[in-house]
């Protein structure tokens, strides 16, 4: 027997309602600890305001709702089928002839539905406001600023010196190694008090080694003064190449839509992508590690829930919730080291959980 569309439409209501009320539950203690925390951090510092801290909190909202999606819709799905099963809907479902894939497909499709909705509008809204939160707390909470920026036109540093500070402006990152990178074309700005200009320096290449800026070909200007010529010229510097490296925005801050062209950008100036790539792929995987939670969550609830095993479907769900997590950010971490190719890390999660889903639900039902 086909499921009908009123079948339909009232399974994927009930599961979708309950999803949404786990995750606003879920978002409600998290802003809740947040904004605790914040205010602690914002204790001793007198520019960090009550309102600003709130702003903070607020901020990072759509962030933490794609951070607990996948835990909204295990347990929301969980608390969705125990309520159908225990009201004995799914029983006399059954009984007509519904096969428990039947009924599962309009879950799968709300949650495909989510899964698509965070790649394509609530992502570009969370990176938006974590720039925006990233902000607000280097400016009040730690007071300081990135050291570059990256663009099509090229390469820009900062640093400090004991007089002020230089900016370091590459139109070309020639290569770069774990300790090393090697610039082309670079102009120097020098500044005395952050703001009063000095000195200006052309090099044809700049190589950034442990502890100094080494400039090759040097015209240097100065204010009044006639041009000088040096063949090398070294420059002591605070940065590192793992320094820049992990100076580039982070992910999270990246739009779905603007993180394939920014990862080739990485590419070409010789920089490593693998973090961006990876969570370009979390992203693209999010719609099937959604449909793996519920067909994990349908897997505890039809067969414990019959018995009235509450307390086994609650800590299968929090077990199976955590061994997620914990498993997720390993896999990452070794994608990230190299350990394992990165799109694969990326799609282990949600291909591991939807096997896992689907091989239960084969062993438990008769499909």
């Amino acid at each position: 027997m086909r499921i009908s569309p009123t079948l339909t439409w009232y399974f994927g209501k009930h599961v979708l309602v309950s999803i949404l009320g786990i995750l606003a539950l879920l978002i409600g203690l998290i802003m809740i600890g947040d904004s605790i925390e914040l205010l602690r951090r914002a204790g001793n510092k007198p520019d960090a305001t009550v309102s600003i801290v709130f702003q903070m909190a607020a901020s990072r909202i759509p962030f933490m709702t794609e951070k607990v999606l996948p835990f909204a819709v295990l347990f929301g799905s969980m608390f969705s089928f125990w309520k159908l099963t225990g009201n004995q809907e799914l029983v006399v479902t059954r009984a007509a002839g519904v096969s428990a894939w039947q009924f599962l497909l309009p879950p799968i499709m709300c949650a495909l539905i989510l899964g698509t909705i965070q790649i394509t509008a609530l992502n570009p809204l969370s990176s938006i406001l974590l720039q925006r939160y990233e902000m607000l707390e280097a400016r009040y909470l730690e007071n300081n600023v990135s050291v570059m920026n990256l663009s099509s036109s090229g390469l820009w540093l900062r640093q400090g010196t004991q007089d002020g500070q230089a900016v370091i402006y590459a139109r070309e990152v020639r290569s770069q190694e774990e300790d090393k990178i090697d610039l082309r074309n670079v102009t120097v700005f020098r500044f005395e008090n952050s703001d009063d200009f000095t000195t200006r320096m052309d090099a044809k290449r700049a190589v950034l080694e442990p502890g100094t800026w080494h400039f090759y070909d040097v015209w240097t200007f100065n204010p009044g003064e006639a041009s000088t010529f040096n063949s090398e010229l070294m420059l002591p510097t605070n940065l590192t190449a793992r320094k820049i490296q992990d100076s580039f925005a982070s992910p999270e801050t990246m739009s779905f839509w603007a993180l394939k062209p920014f990862i080739n950008l990485l590419e070409r100036a010789g920089f490593n992508a693998t973090r961006h790539r990876i969570h370009f792929h979390s992203l693209l995987s999010r719609p099937l590690l959604l449909c793996a939670m519920v067909l994990i969550a349908a897997a505890f609830c039809l067969k414990f829930s019959r018995r009235r095993r509450v307390s086994l479907v609650i800590g299968g769900g929090v077990a199976t919730g955590f061994i997620l997590y914990f498993c997720t950010d390993v896999i990452s971490a070794l994608g990230v080291s190299g350990g394992i190719p990165p799109i694969l890390s990326a799609w282990a999660p949600a291909g591991i959980s939807l096997l896992l889903g689907v091989s239960t639900l084969l062993h438990l039902e008769d499909g």
